[in-house]
């Protein structure tokens, strides 16, 4: 599809903002069932939100593979993770000397800064000014690296830090320049120590269990094989808190003696009552649901209220009128979905991502997109936004003409896409599998062991609980569905997928 190189709406109307500045917020693990703007009934997102309300939600934003590190280096490369070389969450680094994302921003005149949350076993290259956390970070008195790799910790709560930071950075910018800003946030991940202030939000309220809660995975020997469940996985003293040795434990060495003292007291209290009710089988089971489901909201609730203080700060600077607002998160989670925590499989939770996009003047208040947009198409649309030519090696495509076209104009678009999942067996013992995604079915395979297909009718079966592969009346389908899944694989060059796919009987 032709790309709006020269700015200019389909019906030739209205032309583009020059140069607008342009904000990426990035969070971690944050489930679209946790944004209220989806639909999510566990807790209100005002911020988040506000971007969706003033700009756009994409309803169908989908990843590559459904896992932190090379999600983000999808991000920076706008290629698949077997063309960026970096496939799994391990100790591989980055390769920072492939065309970039940042790099290209500053070829078009952008001034470019990360700061936050950047998971990439390297530092940041491409980028004016940055200041990460090593690997996945701290929440509480984190550790940041910047230039030129000075390692300071501050005192405070990683949320809030990387914001202060963020609106820092933006005060003493050059004004001379537009800018591209990578906000990286620690938010919401494992293992969900929330902000002192957000300790005990959500203790009044009791969670409905979703309806897959205790899925028995039947038909899927994948699933059956995972190692990522709330009631195995999910650890009663790592994860929820109970009885920490806050003395021995390093996560909390770090605390300060004002903060240890709140945050013990409150965790006390949820041990003690805990140790009371001497919970086991079902009964247990749900206790740690709910308990997770009370830190998890409760970080989400910081993550929000910072985007919130960003916003202001756009406002309140002048700058809003003339910035780009992006918000997403590296992949989507389970919030118990089938009785998990976590993402990886190619099953809806984990393959779609929250995204949202605000940008003032030219896609209109209000807009939701349907499409199936991926994670590959967020540099082309980043670089397509500030002007300039999207590098022939990223795989992607701007979805700007989704968004900034007239109303009549229809926009052709992707009906398919393509996912590879590779990290096995730690940590969590999901199989490595390939799939493709269409408007209504999905069709996967699960490899190194499992070698099993799973066909899902989205349309009939959202939750993904009937594996309906070899049934009766299905067999063209199937056999239509591998086809675009083998033409998928050879356009975006995974050779290794396809010699799977060849040898399979």
């Amino acid at each position: 599809m032709a790309l709006l190189s020269q700015h200019v709406l389909a019906d030739g109307e209205k032309k583009f903002p020059a140069k607008p500045n342009i904000i990426f917020i990035f969070s971690d693990d944050h489930a679209y069932q946790a944004i209220s703007a989806y639909g999510g009934k566990l807790m209100q997102t005002p911020n988040i939100d506000r971007i969706a309300k003033e700009g756009a939600l994409f309803a169908n934003a989908l990843v590559t593979n459904s896992i932190c590190g090379p999600s983000r280096a999808t991000l920076l490369t706008g290629k698949y993770s077997h063309m960026n070389g970096y496939k799994r969450n391990d100790r591989t680094k980055f390769d920072t000397g492939q065309v970039l994302l940042s790099k290209a921003m500053q070829q078009n005149g952008y001034q470019t800064a990360w700061i936050g949350k950047m998971h990439l076993n390297s530092l940041p290259i491409g980028f004016d000014y940055w200041n990460v956390l090593p690997g996945q970070g701290h929440y509480y008195n984190p550790d940041f690296i910047s230039q030129p790799s000075d390692t300071t910790r501050y005192t405070g709560y990683v949320s809030d830090l990387i914001t202060r930071f963020s609106i820092n950075w933006l005060d003493k910018r050059d004004n001379s320049k537009p800018f591209f800003l990578i906000v990286g946030h620690k938010a919401t991940h494992r293992e969900w120590l929330p902000d002192l202030q957000d300790l005990g939000a959500f203790d009044a309220k009791d969670f409905p269990l979703p309806a897959t809660f205790y899925d028995d995975y039947k038909g899927r020997s994948a699933a059956l094989t995972q190692d990522m469940t709330i009631d195995k996985t999910m650890r009663l003293t790592e994860d929820l808190k109970v009885n920490v040795n806050y003395e021995k434990n390093p996560i909390y060495k770090r605390f300060t003696p004002e903060q240890k003292k709140v945050f013990k007291a409150y965790y006390d209290k949820i041990s003690q009552d805990f140790e009371a009710r001497k919970l086991s089988g079902k009964a247990l089971i749900e206790w740690k649901y709910q308990r997770y489901l009370k830190d998890y909201l409760s970080v989400a609730k910081s993550l929000d209220r910072n985007i919130g203080t960003l916003l202001d700060y756009l406002d309140k600077s002048g700058l809003a009128k003339n910035t780009v607002v992006i918000y997403a998160s590296d992949q989507g989670f389970y919030l118990g979905e089938h009785g998990w925590f976590d993402k990886r499989f190619i099953y809806e939770e984990s393959l779609k991502t929250p995204f949202v996009i605000r940008y003032p003047g030219v896609i209109k208040p209000g807009t939701k997109v349907n499409e199936l947009m991926s994670n590959i198409d967020w540099a082309p649309t980043v670089i397509d936004i500030a002007g300039g030519k999207v590098p022939a090696v990223m795989q992607g495509t701007s979805f700007l003409p989704l968004v900034a076209g007239s109303k009549t104009a229809r926009t052709p678009w992707r009906k398919e896409a393509y996912y590879h999942y590779y990290e096995f067996p730690e940590p969590h013992s999901v199989h490595p599998h390939f799939g493709i995604r269409t408007g209504r079915y999905k069709l996967a395979y699960f490899y190194q062991g499992a070698d099993s297909w799973e066909l899902y009718d989205l349309e009939k079966d959202p939750s993904e609980l009937k594996n309906i592969y070899g049934t009766k009346g299905t067999e063209k389908l199937t056999a239509d569905l591998k086809v675009n899944l083998k033409n998928l694989m050879t356009a975006y060059k995974d050779t290794e997928a396809l010699k799977i796919l060849e040898s399979i009987k």
